[in-house]
């Protein structure tokens, strides 16, 4: 991030091209030696120095030493010589004598100084001879004995006329062999050995030196020496001249033809220039037709060679840096990645709300004038820039210094408070224009702990800006944040998932909305011809909804109809992130009709959850209509009094013929809870009417204030015979049968509870045929969901009605009065669950219901009907 008033702010407004040093490797001789001395002289061409009155070139042409006849005598000859890397030397010798400890001779192929006699010279060497009687490589550092490095095969040279051609080649990567062929033709060389050695990457000499007895002062035999170039030119310097222009510098001078050569030039992957020329022997210019992307490019360079045709042997990728003028930033061109909600505890950081921006883009950025805004407040960014894949803090003015430490800054006033539950959050141009927006909620944190304060929720993927709540999590780092550095969550997290239609409500007879799980590209999703209705009505507009672009408004030609069922199809919807489904998306809805009191009733509750649990209410539509959960209340009751009213929901809920709606404030303890819940039908309630575990009154409300439904509950309504209560709710047992306690059972014990789906302890309805009649004869009462009861039905066709029902066993014993006085409605049922009048489980076998009626004219009748009680032996 660089400020307007900076020198590299005025570089980057200008267009000024950044200039990128390569790492120099090390230097590459272009020299080729070649000395034959055919010529007849060794001073001259090249020149060699030392003792040089005491070599002559014999009638052979050959380097011959002609020194004193003194034993220990030691002579040297050397010529400048640069190569030391990637380079082959060669020479031939005849040494007409016995090698020994005493006579050898060393040819240098490096050397840092032209003394080889110096114990202070370093290089490498190779010696022929000494008592081995072999030819191998030694390195000598300074004021030290020589090192060898390749040990040659002894007594390769123990005869008195021991001929040897000598090859060392060494590569850029600095691996060493050593060859020798001692018929002395070059055509049968055998390798020594090899070594990898890097010490000294540098040469100012090559030469001889030579250590002989007294008898041996003119049986040294030179010829041929050979040092061949086989490096490849390096590229030195990459230089960018303007948007579309660099430079390259090369090592050495480079064969023309392949220099101009187009091909061998590519621009991040896939552009060639228009012009290669080569300008000076060692540098290329290059011309492209398109301006290099801001930020990182790579150059890949291929075929050059230099002038003894010594090619790359591999391409060269050469990456630099372009920063063109700054521009402002575009939608989810300028991201916040990272915020601060809650600065207290303190964790490690200063005790300050932030938000984190970066720049995703290869661009430049101007943030001036860019507006910041939560709900209530806005505040406008300085005169800075962003630099490409850059980060920076946003504070106010007054913490710029306790920031300034993690690195870039941003110092606001006015700076918006940020919500700790969560709000929405936009980035806009100064033109309104929306850049980025992120609808943050305390659950992005998914950690209890870390919402508490202290700790700042980060970005997972920057390359998934619309991720929402899965690409969002809570800092890692021990400071509790990562303020304008990369995230410590950070790592990749991709939406791959085309958009999913959540739901589709009619909020008018004439207008449609529709809700989608993620945010959309908005521009697509504006297509009226993406959108069709069946039965068919026309669509006149669309409308995406911004900010967040999850929902769309259709308004419609004609008016929907109540009770009718209409599909919605929507085709080649896409996400933010540029998935689409290949498949259309469909929803049925219908038009929501006014409710009545019954049409949605309480099918569950839990009231008792268990230890760190959390209460639910479900309700159930029974009615034929869609029925939409808008400005409905829940609430509870203190004496008569209803009490406690909660808004259900202030959005267009609306519940299908059947449909569920589970209302709890914590859907994940109930999903966690009860793995087999149906998610998709929780509504978060803010916090649910107190429902005591002893007993209570639930009390639907509908927006006239009418109440729906209403059922008091009590802990003794439970199954007697259930070891614990907590976490088992009661459910509805008939869906059209009274919300009162005959009508309402402890679920199942094989799953507690049965939130969003269908109670594990439901009956079908039955219409009684007769005026008693029994459903599930034979019944097990071990809480297994399955036929835990037998239901006594009922239907009579007089008013005024009551019944005493009671139960006995095989043996004629009375063991339960299951109904006492009770009077009755046209038809309904009454319920035994298996129990004894002591509480006890009834015991396998058969029973009778004694059935009394009586009328309110004193008419009575009696009725007898056997069930049995099952169970596991």
């Amino acid at each position: 991030m660089v400020g307007l008033g900076t020198a590299q702010s005025n570089k980057s407004s200008r267009g000024l091209t950044i200039l990128l040093l390569l790492f120099l490797l090390p230097y590459f001789a272009a020299a080729q030696l070649h000395d034959d001395f055919s010529d007849g002289d060794f001073t001259q061409n090249p020149t060699w120095s030392g003792n040089t009155d005491s070599f002559i070139i014999n009638s052979q042409k050959q380097l011959q030493s002609n020194g004193p006849a003194v034993t220990g005598t030691i002579l040297q000859l050397a010529t400048p010589s640069q190569a030391a890397v990637g380079t082959i030397w060669e020479f031939w010798a005849n040494l007409k004598l016995a090698t020994s400890s005493s006579n050898y001779a060393d040819v240098w192929l490096t050397s840092d100084a032209g003394d080889l006699k110096s114990n202070s010279t370093s290089g490498y060497f190779v010696r022929i001879g000494g008592t081995p009687d072999e030819v191998s490589l030694f390195r000598k550092d300074a004021g030290k004995t020589a090192v060898k490095i390749v040990d040659g095969q002894d007594k390769t040279v123990a005869s008195s006329n021991n001929v040897v051609r000598v090859q060392v080649t060494r590569s850029i990567t600095h691996e060493w062999e050593l060859s020798i062929d001692v018929t002395g033709t070059g055509d049968s060389y055998v390798s020594q050995g090899t070594t990898t050695d890097a010490t000294y990457t540098r040469s100012a000499y090559f030469g001889v030196l030579l250590k002989y007895s007294s008898a041996n002062s003119q049986k040294f035999y030179f010829d041929d020496f050979r040092i061949t170039d086989t490096a490849p030119p390096v590229l030195q310097e990459l230089q960018t001249i303007n948007p579309q222009e660099l430079t390259l510098q090369f090592s050495e001078p480079l064969q023309p033809e392949e220099a101009q050569k187009l091909a061998n030039y590519t621009l991040n992957g896939s552009i060639n220039p228009l012009l290669a020329e080569l300008v000076e022997p060692e540098k290329v210019r290059l011309v492209f037709s398109q301006s290099f992307r801001s930020g990182n490019n790579e150059l890949r360079i291929t075929n050059l060679q230099d002038l003894y045709g010594n090619a790359i042997p591999e391409p060269i990728l050469s990456s630099f840096s372009f920063i063109p003028p700054a521009v402002l930033p575009g939608y989810n061109e300028l991201l916040i990645t990272e915020i601060m909600v809650d600065e207290s505890p303190v964790v490690g950081l200063p005790a300050q709300e932030y938000i984190e921006l970066y720049n995703p883009t290869d661009k430049v950025l101007q943030l001036q004038g860019i507006r910041y805004s939560d709900a209530t407040s806005t505040a406008t960014f300085p005169d800075v820039q962003l630099l490409p894949q850059e980060y920076t803090v946003v504070v106010p003015t007054s913490q710029v210094t306790n920031f300034s430490g993690y690195g870039n800054v941003i110092g606001i006033s006015n700076f918006p408070s940020l919500n700790n539950s969560g709000e929405l959050l936009q980035l806009r141009q100064p033109n309104g224009k929306l850049i980025y927006d992120v609808n943050y909620s305390d659950a992005w944190y998914k950690n209890s702990g870390k919402s508490e304060g202290g700790w700042s929720l980060e970005m997972i993927d920057v390359n998934n800006p619309c991720g929402g709540v899965e690409n969002w999590a809570a800092s890692e780092d021990s400071r509790g944040g990562t303020p304008a550095q990369a995230n410590s969550v950070a790592a990749s997290n991709p939406d791959n998932t085309p958009p999913i239609l959540v739901d589709v409500t009619a909020t008018a007879p004439d207008k449609l909305l529709l809700r989608f799980n993620e945010r959309l590209d908005s521009t697509q999703a504006a297509s009226i011809a993406d959108y069709s209705l069946s039965p068919s009505i026309g669509i006149k507009q669309v409308q995406v909804q911004g900010p967040l672009f999850t929902e769309v408004i259709l308004l419609l030609g004609d008016q929907l109809q109540e009770r009718q069922e209409y599909t919605l199809t929507a085709q080649s919807i896409t996400d933010c992130a540029g998935n689409s489904n290949p498949q259309p998306l469909t929803y049925t809805f219908a038009l929501p009709s006014a409710p009545a009191p019954g049409d949605v009733v309480i099918n569950e509750i839990l009231f008792n959850p268990r230890t760190g649990g959390a209460d639910f209410v479900e309700l159930v539509n029974r009615s034929d209509k869609y029925i939409s959960l808008k400005d409905w209340k829940l609430a509870n009751t203190s004496g008569d009094t209803i009490s406690n009213i909660k808004n259900i929901t202030t959005a267009n809920y609306v519940l299908a013929p059947g449909q569920y709606a589970v209302l709890t404030s914590s859907p994940d303890n109930i999903k966690q809870n009860y793995p087999l819940a149906r998610q998709e039908t929780f509504i978060r309630m803010a916090n649910l009417p107190s429902y005591p575990d002893d007993a209570g009154t639930v009390v639907v409300l509908q927006p006239d204030g009418e109440v729906s439904d209403r059922f008091s509950y009590d802990e003794k309504m439970h199954f007697e015979l259930l070891d614990d209560v907590n976490g088992v709710s009661l459910e509805r047992v008939r869906l059209e049968g009274p919300s009162m306690a005959g009508n309402f059972h402890s679920a199942a014990t094989t799953v507690f509870a049965t939130p969003g789906y269908k109670n594990s302890q439901s009956q079908e309805e039955v219409q009684a045929q007769r005026v008693f009649e029994i459903s599930s004869k034979v019944f097990s009462p071990d809480g297994d969901g399955y036929e835990d009861f037998t239901i006594i039905n009922y239907r009579t066709d007089k008013t005024g009605l009551v019944a005493n029902i009671t139960v006995f066993d095989a043996n004629g014993r009375e063991i339960r009065k299951l109904v006492r006085n009770e009077l009755l409605e046209a038809n309904g049922f009454f319920r035994w669950d298996g129990l004894r009048e002591d509480g006890a489980k009834a015991n396998i076998g058969y029973y009778l219901f004694y059935i009394e009626l009586f009328g309110l004219n004193g008419e009575k009748g009696e009725y007898k009907e056997k069930v049995v009680v099952g169970g596991r032996f």
